[in-house]
């Protein structure tokens, strides 16, 4: 694929460029961020889909990974063999779409990988190959969490987004992440129970500027 000169950003550029926090004493320095601050009891949590067609072409490290790159804490994540009931959950809105019958076909077709992820905060340095163009997060906790992994989920057509690299048609387009802080919450509801969300604390900063 080729893109324009400055293209490469694009949303998930723009979003992560989006402001610049301030030097803080034993932080890294000022790297790009596309959220705030807030108690822990206010972060978002997301919805991560790793779908049938990435489970069969063994793509499920690179998503993982990109993932981790980026920052995100994980909270949950299990394989499962989705069924109707499951998939008419989650695609409630879209049940009356002529083409939902071979959407619940490719939902069923083979195992997922349902993930959580939570809490913005990384390594900084580079995400490598297949998302190099933006930095990794730095090491801030924030909550704009649905709409950060939206952006790197992307779509079909955007080079150095998830789909983007990975999907072969928009139909098999490898993976789902929740498109607003209240569908995420209804989306983990339908995956996950709540005993299987993880409580842990997220320690970079201990491990890389505590010693």
């Amino acid at each position: 694929r080729v893109r324009p000169a400055g293209a490469a950003m694009g949303s998930l550029g723009r979003c992560l460029a989006r402001s610049l926090p301030r030097r803080q004493p034993g932080l890294s320095p000022p790297g790009p961020r596309c959220y705030g601050f807030a108690p822990a009891a206010l972060q978002e949590k997301t919805l991560v889909l790793a779908k049938p067609d990435a489970v069969q072409r063994r793509l499920l490290g690179d998503i993982v990974q990109r993932f981790e790159r980026r920052g995100f804490k994980l909270v949950a994540m299990k394989l499962l063999q989705v069924d109707r009931r499951l998939v008419d959950q989650h695609y409630e809105q879209l049940r009356l779409k002529p083409f939902y019958p071979a959407l619940v076909t490719y939902m069923t077709s083979g195992p997922v990988v349902a993930m959580v992820r939570g809490q913005l905060g990384g390594l900084g340095g580079r995400g490598g190959a297949g998302d190099s163009a933006v930095p990794v997060l730095q090491v801030w906790e924030g909550y704009n969490v649905v709409r950060c992994a939206r952006a790197m989920v992307g779509d079909s057509s955007t080079v150095g987004t998830i789909r983007g690299d990975l999907s072969v048609h928009i139909t098999r387009n490898v993976v789902h992440a929740s498109d607003s802080v209240e569908t995420a919450q209804r989306e983990i509801g339908f995956w996950f129970q709540r005993d299987e969300l993880v409580a842990w604390d997220s320690r970079d900063r201990d491990n890389i500027y505590g010693l």
